[in-house]
């Protein structure tokens, strides 16, 4: 890279920070001394290393002794960057670290000093099980050394192994699975059968992905309901033969659709009612539902099927989304597109969105490569700075000007071209595609072209690691969904590192990118899958006029007649400009709707705590038989003192559970509902307030009545147990994560009509 690109890339880069991006000096002066106290602490024993990482103080020591333990465990000297990057963490920080920087073992210092400041137990907070039980056992070696404990949780961990992972001092586990073990806490009626401790220090990996992308993903626990109706396949059968633009419409940004008069009459003329008479209300919502799987969810897309299934794919990372599904009766009419039989939704029992879960941790830090575009929306939602850590060995990777073309066929041409040319040379290249179905497709074409490629997406990513990790292998073609393998090394020669300079003299992983995904940091991090730790690299972008992020975002800023050589590349500067706005327009809608689904949350949250707050003081005291003592003295005070106090917390704790679920279903029809009075031009969120707020202050009232009455009918005896009669919980429970409603809410749609006439604005 040329003097003049490094400049410009450092100057883009300082374009972007925050203004108020951590100063790192104070930190660098402590750099110093934890390298004075190296040849000392190398001439400890083992064991004298260990006694003396239990009475370390202070980051210089903290740092200086885990820096030796993981030269022993690992036989890894971490840099100094790492241990700026630690020390960033232990002062409540977003560390920006780049990729391949080492940031496992930075978090892993940092674990071992909040645990010794008094911060413990951690939680290293994972986006998936598999890194969770990687990265506990990988550090468990300088964990050994450092005197801690370190345990680590996945979907498959049972109850008490759940229980002695978190015993731990350090606990790995993803943040689904941490938010699933609170949500299932939050409903025992022993403390003994709880797994979770009291949460004090969350280490958040991947921190722009976890605190922002998936930050208003609720996590629910569900229960049975007994004798579920699903009138959801029905009406797919009805939508299966519409046809856009006769039987339907879909409006231009893609994200809603809506019957035309031909298209509803076909519908009753088939069903033989009138849709919108009172009594046909289920009907109705039942027919839109299907009406929008058929229209705008797209197989291979949006979703796989798999093993008989329908798995939504995360369009952040292009990987299955663990234990996602849609709400309001959309999975089940997407499984009955596919022909699937529907998995029971159930009723929802608690819910907390991942943003409300994590800042329940009274300390939060995390670490990342791509922190500072979104540096602003880490302050804004979690209070949270970013500290930009610098690498070890300065980035020489080649990051060429996007290549745009008119058509998607002439990109999708030049693009098979130039990974032909380098695979003919022999140079590694990792392709980033949008979704499954171009990953596919584009494999097919290399294959046409006789180009041999591994495909990586979400059909297969049980497979990532050892795909990944061979992407940098002498000759080798990777195409892979966008964001697959983040968070595995890519080494130039792959597992043969005789060929490690061969490729090296080949200018090192060449990094391509299909088209640019909605986020720049998507595409960041795209890019820092190659040049890791100095290594040699290069990245492109190829895109076209005819990409859906254009067409959406910037189709007014494109000039009628642009620039462009005879092969359909175009040479146009405003048409860079137009790919680069749409972009940013894209990255405010996401923005904006993160800001407004968190207002709606704020409300429900702040009564979740509320109520949590009397449950416990319901399941810790006897708070309850006091209650009923007061209220129903004759027969509460001639029980045993022992079944009076069974009794009443176990019937006080199942009404507050009883209640709750009633309230968020009670929240969730008024949050489907709310946004149409914004037709009559009320706001829908003060509309929403002024439906949740009464509705929560009958409930403490309620939770009484309903106690004293169910005491009252009751006859007890000695062997007395809550689910002889009345107090049936649901026989089973399982969690899942709601995945954002794609077609989205009329406030949704107000937003990108907002977008669109700021494209237009901006021209």
């Amino acid at each position: 890279m040329g003097v003049s690109q490094r400049f410009k890339s450092k100057f883009q880069r300082f374009l972007q920070r925050p203004g108020s991006t951590v100063d790192l000096a104070p930190l660098e002066k402590l750099l110093s001394a934890i390298e004075a106290r190296e040849d000392d602490l190398a001439a400890l024993d083992d064991a004298e290393l260990t006694e003396a990482a239990g009475t370390a103080a202070g980051y210089e020591e903290i740092c200086a002794i885990g820096r030796e333990a993981a030269r022993r465990g690992l036989d890894q000297r971490p840099y100094d960057v790492q241990l700026l990057g630690a020390m960033a963490l232990l002062s409540g920080k977003v560390a920006e670290m780049a990729t391949g920087e080492g940031k496992t073992l930075t978090a892993t210092i940092a674990a071992y000093g909040h645990v010794r400041l008094g911060n413990g137990p951690v939680h290293v907070l994972t986006i998936n099980d598999y890194l969770a039980r990687r990265d506990a056992q990988w550090m468990e070696p300088v964990y050994t050394l450092l005197g801690l404990s370190v345990g680590w949780v996945n979907e498959a961990s049972t109850p008490q192994e759940r229980r002695d992972a978190y015993a731990c001092d350090v606990t790995y586990v993803s943040v689904s699975e941490a938010g699933f073990d609170y949500l299932r806490d939050q409903l025992v009626t022993d403390v003994a059968d709880r797994v979770q401790p009291p949460l004090a220090t969350a280490i958040v990996d991947e921190a722009d992905s976890i605190m922002i992308d998936e930050a208003r993903v609720p996590m629910v626990l569900a229960g049975a309901v007994p004798g579920e109706q699903d009138p959801v396949h029905a009406a797919a059968a009805l939508v299966r033969g519409l046809r856009n633009g006769k039987h339907y419409t879909v409006a231009e940004e893609g994200r809603s659709v809506a019957f035309t008069a031909a298209g509803l009459a076909a519908v009753e003329a088939k069903l033989g009612i009138d849709l919108y008479d009172e009594e046909h209300v289920a009907q109705l919502s039942a027919v839109n539902v299907a009406l929008h799987a058929h229209a705008l969810l797209h197989r291979d897309v949006d979703y796989i099927v798999r093993d008989g299934s329908v798995e939504l794919v995360d369009e952040m990372r292009g990987r299955v989304a663990q234990r996602r599904r849609w709400p309001d009766g959309l999975q089940a009419a997407v499984e009955a597109k596919e022909g699937l039989d529907a998995t029971a939704e159930g009723e929802v029992l608690g819910t907390i969105a991942m943003q409300a879960y994590i800042a329940l941790y009274p300390k939060v830090c995390g670490m990342t490569a791509t922190a500072v575009l979104v540096g602003d929306q880490l302050r804004e939602f979690f209070g949270l700075e970013v500290a930009v850590i610098p690498p070890n060995t300065p980035c020489v990777r080649a990051d060429e000007p996007d290549r745009i073309y008119a058509t998607r066929a002439e990109k999708d041409e030049a693009l098979i071209d130039e990974i032909g040319r380098c695979h003919e040379a022999g140079r590694p290249v990792l392709v980033g595609t949008l979704d499954v179905k171009e990953s596919e497709g584009l494999a097919a074409g290399l294959n046409a072209a006789g180009v041999p490629c591994v495909v990586l997406n979400a059909k297969n990513d049980d497979e990532e690691a050892a795909i990944i990790a061979e992407a940098g292998a002498y000759g080798a073609v990777t195409v892979s969904t966008q964001m697959a393998g983040r968070g595995v090394d890519i080494r130039l020669g792959g597992s043969d590192q005789a060929d490690r300079e061969r490729v090296a003299d080949l200018g090192g992983l060449y990094v391509i990118g299909s088209g640019r995904h909605d986020s720049r940091r998507v595409d960041d991090q795209l890019r820092g899958r190659a040049g890791r730790q100095g290594d040699p690299g290069g990245s492109v972008f190829f895109v076209s006029l005819e990409d859906d992020l254009i067409v959406r975002h910037a189709a007014d800023s494109v000039p009628p007649s642009p620039r462009m050589n005879a092969d359909g590349l175009v040479t146009d500067e405003q048409v860079t400009y137009a790919v680069e706005h749409a972009q940013r327009v894209a990255e405010g809608v996401n923005h904006e709707i993160h800001r407004n689904t968190w207002r709606y949350s704020v409300v429900i949250e702040q009564q979740r705590k509320a109520l949590a707050e009397r449950r416990e003081r319901l399941l810790t005291s006897d708070i309850a038989a006091l209650m009923l003592l007061d209220k129903m003295p004759e027969k509460a005070g001639e029980m045993d003192e022992d079944l009076l106090a069974r009794a009443a917390r176990s019937i006080a704790l199942y009404h507050v559970d009883r209640l709750w679920a009633e309230h968020l279903a009670e929240l969730s029809e008024v949050r489907e509902g709310v946004h149409l009075r914004a037709l009559g031009r009320l706001d829908p969120l003060d509309e929403f307030h002024r439906a949740a707020v009464p509705a929560f202050n009958n409930l403490v009232p309620e939770i009484e009545a309903r106690t004293l009455a169910t005491f009252a009918e009751t006859e007890f005896d000695e062997d007395w147990q809550p689910d002889d009669g009345t107090l049936v919980r649901p026989t089973a429970t399982w969690t899942y994560l709601v995945h954002d409603n794609p077609f989205g809410s009329e406030l949704d749609r107000l937003i990108a009509s907002i977008g669109r006439r700021l494209s237009g604005a901006a021209r």
